[in-house]
């Protein structure tokens, strides 16, 4: 069929498969013809060539070559020969078990030849281009897997040799390129038509006998390289190896077999040695924990007996210390002592008197210690009573002293009144300034001797809050040593310190019980870190009863950050801990050591600590008495 080219470019490459259905149904329809007279078929869309004779699968083949792989074939003749395919799978599907007819011109049937192929398998190329060298063609019929390609120059034209695998996968390799180039009328048939000797296509067929022996160099390659063989004599050849692996394998099997059975019987023997051994280990087993129970029950027998002998002994030790006492009082009563013995009784006495003479020295020591202690207390007490006189006393004084600084004004403004109206020369005015001059003298020198004594007051109160200040140092020193570890209502406590279990109790709600405890401790040690930072002081000063406060700062970035972040228990604690800070050393920024009182949860006083000190050491007398 002939096809112009602007009826070609009407159709693209995507939509070759949609163009088939419409040729699919006119071949459906009969208007094509593709069965011949003789059975044989023929292809409807190639009329102009010769060979129109083709068995089924060469011209299914042809087809789906066409249709899918010409690349020098426009899209409307690939789209006729995928329809063509199409047919012949669904409607002449039966042709491809059919045998063709022969022609009625036969009158003899030709007998089967067999024919001889160069093996290794090799393909054969010709009418090559002088520009197209091995790398080329390597590439060109790479997907048909050759191993190398020689090119050959035979009266003045190329021709080429393509080498396949030895296997049936050469041979299939070999045979689809012969069938490629069958199916494009490029055969060996094909070249040797005479009308076709001025195409400047590439020729290509599979080499067999007649190549073998042609001269020349492609015959001598061919002799060279390999040997003609016919199909049969590679199947005969391929089922004797086959037969030869099939036997190996069968005697390897046996011997496998034979293996797997002794193997199987010492696998036997040894489960049944393991289950012997297993009996005889359950029945020791047994035997253990019998005896083990056995011991245990006698050692327990063995142990009451023991304690109940103990007992016994220890009874009698008992009555026969009681009988020695009576014995010894009648002896001393008697006055039948040998030398001996009363020298020993002697040495008793001395042992005794020692003994005595360092109980003795150790319960006066206990006393003077108590007796310290006790004293201690009192002076505390009596130190801080004088304090608070003093502290009355100071207020007293200055309520005289303003309470005199106002009748002195008041002298002086009278005064000053008095000598407006002493211009007049009264006498009776002139005494009485003189009597308030001497009033206010009287008076100046009484605040005089006030404010003297009352630097005097101050000093001594410098001095008791100093002592007292010192009382608490060593308090506090004295309780660290004496409550390491222990947990009381009355001890010590790191103002500005964060409570690490806090920390670990947020964690514990978000990583695993291994994480939980290193997380808390970084966190704890951050925040801590940030809290001694002097540098970060979130705080403000407000007015409470128009006095000036400093509370904490709210709105404060990095402690609003860390209440959304861990929440309202870590905010807490880290606030308290500024609190503190700021409370016992706002300038330095680390932690100070106070008297705490863990029950109420608050700063302990003196009295409450040396009450606590004066329980313990009785405590601890009942202890020793005890």
């Amino acid at each position: 069929m002939d096809y112009s080219s602007e009826e070609e470019s009407e159709i693209s490459e995507s939509e070759i498969e949609e163009y088939s259905e419409k040729p699919y149904e006119e071949l459906r329809a009969g208007k094509y013809k593709v069965k011949n007279n003789n059975g044989t078929l023929r292809c409807p869309y190639c009329s102009g060539k010769k060979k129109q004779e083709f068995k089924y699968k060469d011209l299914l083949q042809h087809a789906s070559g066409v249709g899918k792989g010409s690349a020098n074939r426009s899209t409307k003749q690939k789209a006729n020969h995928l329809a063509l395919a199409k047919f012949l799978r669904t409607d002449l599907a039966n042709e491809a078990d059919q045998v063709p007819r022969p022609a009625l011109t036969v009158a003899v049937v030709q007998p089967v030849q067999v024919e001889n192929y160069v093996w290794p398998w090799t393909g054969i190329l010709v009418n090559i281009s002088k520009s197209h060298d091995s790398g080329y063609l390597q590439k060109e019929f790479a997907k048909y897997k050759p191993l190398a390609v020689h090119t050959f120059l035979m009266d003045g034209n190329s021709v080429a040799v393509i080498d396949f695998n030895n296997d049936w996968n050469g041979f299939m390799n070999a045979s689809e390129l012969e069938k490629c180039f069958e199916t494009k009328r490029r055969g060996k048939k094909d070249w040797n038509s005479m009308d076709l000797q001025d195409s400047s296509e590439i020729y290509g067929w599979v080499a067999r006998e007649d190549d073998y022996n042609c001269p020349g160099l492609i015959g001598e390659y061919l002799r060279n390289k390999g040997r003609l063989r016919t199909i049969s004599d590679i199947v005969q050849e391929a089922s004797q190896s086959r037969n030869s692996i099939v036997e190996n394998l069968a005697n390897e099997i046996d011997i496998t077999n034979e293996n797997l059975n002794k193997m199987q019987y010492r696998y036997n023997e040894k489960t049944m040695s393991l289950s012997r051994m297993l009996e005889e280990k359950d029945k020791l087993h047994s035997a253990f924990v019998e005896e083990s129970r056995s011991m245990q029950r006698k050692a327990r027998d063995e142990v009451r007996r023991i304690l109940e002998e103990q007992e016994k002994l220890s009874n009698e030790l008992d009555e026969k210390m009681r009988k020695l006492d009576t014995w010894s009082r009648d002896l001393n009563k008697r006055e039948v002592l040998t030398d001996q013995e009363r020298q020993k009784l002697e040495e008793d006495k001395k042992k005794k008197d020692v003994r005595n003479q360092s109980l003795q020295l150790a319960s006066k020591e206990q006393k003077i210690a108590d007796e310290n202690v006790f004293r201690l207390v009192e002076e505390q007490k009596r130190e801080k009573e004088e304090a608070l006189n003093k502290i009355l006393q100071l207020e007293k004084q200055l309520d005289a002293k303003q309470k005199l600084e106002m009748e002195i004004e008041e002298l002086r403004g009278k005064l000053q009144v008095m000598k407006h109206l002493g211009d007049q020369d009264d006498t009776a005015i002139k005494k009485k300034m003189e009597e308030m001059n001497s009033e206010l003298e009287d008076k100046i020198e009484s605040l005089e001797d006030m404010e003297s004594m009352n630097s005097t007051l101050i000093v001594k109160e410098r001095q008791s809050n100093d002592e007292l200040q010192e009382a608490r140092k060593e308090l506090i020193e004295g309780l660290n040593e004496m409550l390491t570890g222990a947990k009381t209502n009355i001890g010590t406590k790191r103002m500005g310190d964060l409570d690490q279990k806090v920390f670990v109790n947020a964690c514990k709600k978000r990583f695993s019980s291994d994480e939980a405890g290193i997380k808390a401790v970084e966190l704890c040690s951050l925040w801590q870190e940030n809290v001694k930072n002097s540098a970060w002081h979130p705080f403000k000063v407000v007015s409470q009863n128009d006095n000036p406060v400093s509370v904490i700062d709210e709105e404060d970035e990095k402690l609003q950050k860390l209440k959304k972040e861990w929440g309202d228990e870590i905010y807490s604690a880290v606030v308290t801990a500024l609190k503190e800070v700021n409370e016992y050393n706002p300038s330095g920024g680390y932690t100070v050591w106070e008297l705490w009182n863990f029950k109420e949860n608050r700063k302990a006083t003196l009295k409450e600590v040396i009450t606590y000190i004066v329980d313990h050491m009785k405590q601890l007398k009942r202890k020793r008495g005890g």
